[in-house]
């Protein structure tokens, strides 16, 4: 049986490939944001959401990505004990500032509790 491990093409129903949105700052640094559900909400519940993010940068003519960041969503319904307590729930979206002189690929991958692992690539341009 042939699964595949890493999805890239969302349902209609929900949103779980990673948005890139790049913008280019002054002294080559780079501006990446990474969302999960920008155009169509993915659920943010206890039972089902977004663990975490990854984003990682291939350098045009290098042998490797280098890893950029990883953040963890670990608030999925946490809440303070107490007679002012709120629920907590974390967005799945974060940013990333980095220098470079090279153009690349960006990799940004999400991992939902429920779907497993999803990714997408954008081209970073200098």
């Amino acid at each position: 049986m042939s699964k595949k491990w890493i999805q890239t093409a969302d349902w209609k129903s929900e949103k779980h490939v990673p948005v890139i949105e790049v913008k280019k700052l002054e002294d080559g640094k780079v501006k990446v944001k990474v969302s999960v559900g920008k155009e169509i909400p993915h659920p943010n519940t206890t039972a089902h959401h977004i663990k975490w993010i990854d984003l990682f940068f291939w350098p045009e003519g290098e042998n490797f990505p280098i890893e950029i960041g990883y953040i963890s969503f670990d608030a999925h319904g946490e809440s303070a004990k107490g007679a002012d307590s709120s629920t907590i729930y974390t967005e799945p979206i974060t940013k990333f500032i980095f220098k470079t002189k090279k153009s690349g690929t960006l990799m940004a991958t999400a991992y939902c509790n429920i779907h497993g692992l999803w990714k997408s690539e954008e081209e970073l341009k200098l």
